[in-house]
């Protein structure tokens, strides 16, 4: 092909390209009338709407149709949802002071016991020996202190052997109080008011101080331990009200609050511990189970608009707002992205309107004839 073909073609095809590129791309009337070229508008077809909406005699500039939607507001971040295990509001597991024999199991499983009942004995003979060796020892110091007092009266004992006397009592009434505590030792009390779980021994069983005994768990209430996202995490307060279902059964609920929430975020999750507290006053609930728990804050509202309504520039994402009949170019940051409806951080108020077709045809300032409007569906509040 000869050179001057070869140059013609190339004009052409530039040609088709450049007409293409201020035909289909949004931004390209501004990028052309920032540098000075007037004739790009003139040059971009209209649409039938446009077309069909010719200025009047003596009018300044023709008007476009273009179609629009209504701005909503939409809240985000009102509402939390985590899953949580629950477990008693206290668990002790029952060892015995001193090891020994079990002779006697006094609860079964499921029972429910008081603060220092005794739950199991331990073989005490010689405890009970020991208790009675004590008092006589006591006795026998009573005696002596008394004749050493009576003595001491009339002069024919000093005071150095009344004291020893006193002290000798005194001594024998520690050692009554060690034997006592000796053989209560051999009893194994409940240090907490709960239900018995499963016994793991049975009568007669070598015990050690290591043995559990018995596990015990006070169930008046229930702590659940969840995590909440860290965006979440300045909103928790303890005394925080909050909402419990159970996961196996997500009909029934139940009402609590934040009992505990935990000083610092988990690095590798980046998530906040928080604990609750819920009431059982039926004995329903057990330690645990699974629990789905919801939580309501204020959240954050912004403006909700149509997602055709959003273009993107060299500057970044922008709107076509209506301004007393005339389109205004408004920069505005995207916050969440829905199929229905754009969130978006911009000097928009519920209400306005923003362009939704004809955009291509739309100027900075340029009078526009609306010729419908629509509203947006306004996303659901955002949980966890």
């Amino acid at each position: 092909m000869a050179a001057w073909k070869q140059i013609v073609f190339a004009i052409v095809l530039l040609a088709v390209a450049a007409a293409a590129w201020v035909r289909f791309f949004p931004g390209a009337p501004e990028i052309l009338a920032r540098w000075g070229i007037e004739w790009a508008d003139a040059a971009t077809p209209r649409d039938a709407g446009s077309q069909a909406s010719k200025p009047a005699s003596g009018s300044a500039a023709p008007q476009t149709a273009v179609v629009t939607a209504t701005v909503k507001a939409a809240t985000i971040n009102d509402r939390m949802q985590a899953i949580g295990t629950g477990r008693a509001n206290a668990t002790v597991a029952v060892t015995p002071y001193e090891a020994g024999r079990m002779i006697e199991l006094t609860v079964t499983s499921g029972t429910l016991v008081k603060a220092g009942q005794v739950i199991a004995k331990l073989d005490s003979q010689t405890e009970e020996i020991a208790l009675e060796r004590a008092k006589l020892a006591v006795s026998d110091a009573e005696g002596k202190y008394e004749r050493t007092k009576t003595l001491r009266q009339s002069n024919a004992a000093s005071v150095v052997q009344l004291a020893d006397a006193d002290v000798a009592l005194n001594n024998a009434k520690l050692a009554q109080r060690d034997a006592e505590l000796q053989l209560e030792h051999r009893s194994i009390l409940a240090p907490i008011a709960g239900v018995i779980g499963i016994l793991p021994i049975e009568a007669g069983n070598y015990v050690t101080t290591q043995t559990t005994v018995a596990t015990i768990d006070d169930r008046s209430s229930i702590i659940v331990d969840f995590w909440v996202p860290e965006r979440f995490a300045g909103t928790v307060k303890v005394g925080a009200p909050l909402t419990a279902s159970l996961v196996a059964r997500p009909g029934q609920s139940f009402k609590g609050e934040v009992s505990a929430v935990d000083n610092r975020l988990d690095e590798k999750s980046r998530t906040l511990r928080v604990q609750a507290r819920i009431d059982n006053p039926g004995d329903t609930l057990r330690a645990g189970m699974s629990f789905q728990v919801v939580m309501g804050f204020p959240g954050d509202t912004y403006p909700s608009v149509d997602p055709l309504a959003v273009q993107w520039g060299t500057e970044g994402p922008f709107v076509w707002a209506i301004r007393d009949g005339k389109a205004k170019r408004t920069p505005v940051q995207i916050v969440q992205r829905n199929s229905e409806a754009v969130l978006v951080d911009a000097k928009l108020a519920e209400g306005d309107l923003v362009v939704t077709e004809g955009i291509h045809v739309v100027r900075e300032g340029g009078d526009v004839l609306l010729t419908s409007a629509t509203a947006p569906a306004a996303p659901a509040g955002s949980g966890s």
